[in-house]
């Protein structure tokens, strides 16, 4: 399956990988390297779009052999293929330079483009004037020629640079996603950047006008930069793309490493090694939430259920204030789990829980949680993530939910890795009237990536565990709440692998 809609990334070249189900993947060839002037320093991020008459062009960022940001066009070899191998770059390039007043440095990162009603396509870039962080718009009809767009997209000053910036509609009403190209009264758009300055990837959704090339979020105090997050755990530099085929928006993005290159270096010929890698998460879908109206709904791709094995189900397993519980499941290293919690006082006694956010972790005590699932752990629970809902409340009756992840205890201190990054992740997640305390966590040897409500706040967790390995894996649940009694229903799936191979060396 081709992805016409896509993202290219990468530092010094261009890889690339294919799939038939966005699960089971085979490493490609390097699509491009660094050969020429006007990338000789690094063929960075891009955009591919599917235009109308069948040909795909991708615009991607150059550094030059004198370190200056630079938009460059390139094209597929060959159509025919549908791996599409082999790229050619355009013998024109560079076809866009940073304009006045812009940094050499600071010019990067074209969108997938979008067809406009004048029949002009546009892409928007990320840069930063002065200290204000922008977003500028080009117009071309033919991917050669360009004209800026006087004005931004948008801007959010004091946000630092913004990288990898994505803009794209989402249906208000509906459960599939959309084209790039759809605007109508129908829609809302999403504006995503990543920070250069945080490492993080925030979004907000909006208006886009098309007629001036601006877009207005819906609430300035969440703006992009200041407010919500793609996920609040370790990602970074997304991307998403739309599927055709199944009629959806997906979501791409890294999962880096939380250890240094200097302990990377240390631990060569351990059995384990702290590799400086980059990787992928689990492929998501991108909905807009109808429900509360503020949020997208990240969800893993479908696909992920053709590697489920055997399940076991557990239906309302009491976790009283300030307890463990194990969950018998045997082998517990690659998992999908379902859970649902709901919990009760033990008094009626009022009580103020006024601190907000995860508090310094699963280990704090208060009113109303923490309380979760404890997943990588192993039997004396000395190392283990807890994934869980922390439920505060304020004099005036205001309740606010974060959901978290505690990487306090992901592994053993070890004498060769003694600064790998233990931090707690975590974010507010709307919980509306009638609705459980649910979450879905994907569990693989050293990832979980978790989803909180439906997928209104995601986590994603980079783990090394020492002592929860392999068999020695187990589950739990608990509850550090100290005036509430949790239950839990479960439903979790044994998961088989990916099996993601080199590609046929006697095909390339």
């Amino acid at each position: 399956m081709y992805n016409p809609d896509s993202a290219v990334w990468g530092n010094i070249t261009w890889g690339h990988a294919v799939s038939a189900d966005m699960i089971h993947w085979l490493y490609l060839p390097l699509a491009m390297v660094p050969d020429r002037w006007f990338d000789a320093n690094g063929v960075w991020t891009g955009s591919v779009t599917l235009l109308p008459d069948g040909q795909i062009i991708m615009l991607y960022t150059g550094s030059t052999n004198d370190s200056v940001q630079v938009q460059n066009l390139a094209y597929p070899a060959n159509l025919s293929d549908p791996l599409l191998l082999d790229w050619v770059k355009y013998e024109g390039n560079p076809i866009l330079t940073p304009p006045s007043g812009i940094g050499s440095i600071d010019f990067r990162d074209p969108t997938t483009a979008w067809f406009g009603p004048d029949g002009k396509w546009r892409t928007t870039i990320g840069s930063k004037f002065n200290t204000a962080v922008i977003s500028m718009v080009y117009t071309t009809t033919d991917f050669i020629n360009y004209e800026l767009h006087d004005g931004v997209l948008h801007e959010v000053p004091g946000t630092g640079m913004w990288e990898c910036v994505d803009f794209y509609p989402v249906a208000i009403n509906g459960s599939k996603g959309l084209d790039t190209s759809v605007n109508n009264g129908g829609v809302k758009h999403v504006l995503k950047a990543s920070l250069d300055d945080t490492k993080l990837d925030h979004y907000a959704i909006g208006t886009y006008f098309i007629e001036n090339e601006t877009w207005v979020p819906d609430d300035p105090t969440i703006d992009v930069g200041i407010g919500l997050k793609y996920d609040y755990g370790r990602y970074y530099a997304s991307k998403t793309f739309y599927d055709q085929n199944k009629e959806r928006r997906i979501l791409l993005g890294w999962i880096n490493e939380t250890d240094t290159e200097t302990d990377d270096l240390k631990n060569v010929g351990l059995p384990f090694t702290f590799c400086d890698h980059i990787l992928q998460t689990i492929p998501r879908t991108m909905l807009f939430d109808s429900k509360t109206g503020t949020n997208l709904l990240q969800w893993p791709v479908e696909e992920i259920e053709d590697l489920r094995l055997n399940s076991t189900e557990f239906t309302n397993v009491l976790v009283e204030a300030g307890t463990v519980v194990p969950l018998h499941i045997g082998t517990a290293t690659q998992l999908d789990i379902f859970v649902d919690f709901e919990f009760e006082l033990l008094d009626a006694e009022e009580s103020v829980n006024g601190s907000s956010g995860c508090g310094d972790g699963a280990v704090d005590r208060g009113t109303f949680g923490p309380f979760g699932i404890l997943v990588i752990a192993d039997e004396s629970l000395s190392e283990l993530t807890p994934v869980y809902f922390r439920v505060t409340n304020s004099t005036d009756g205001d309740v606010t939910t974060y959901f978290c992840t505690d990487e306090s205890r992901l592994t053993l201190i070890l004498m060769n890795a003694p600064e790998v990054f233990k931090q707690v992740y975590g974010g507010e997640v709307p919980v509306l009237d009638g609705e459980t305390y649910s979450a879905r966590v994907l569990v693989d040897h050293s990832i979980v990536e978790s989803y909180a409500q439906g997928g209104r706040t995601v986590i994603s967790s980079r783990v090394y565990p020492t002592e929860a390995i392999y068999r020695a894996a187990r589950l739990f649940l608990f509850n550090n709440a100290t005036r509430v009694n949790v239950k839990a229903t479960l439903k979790i799936w044994q998961l088989n692998s990916a099996f993601i191979h080199p590609f046929p060396l006697d095909q390339i």
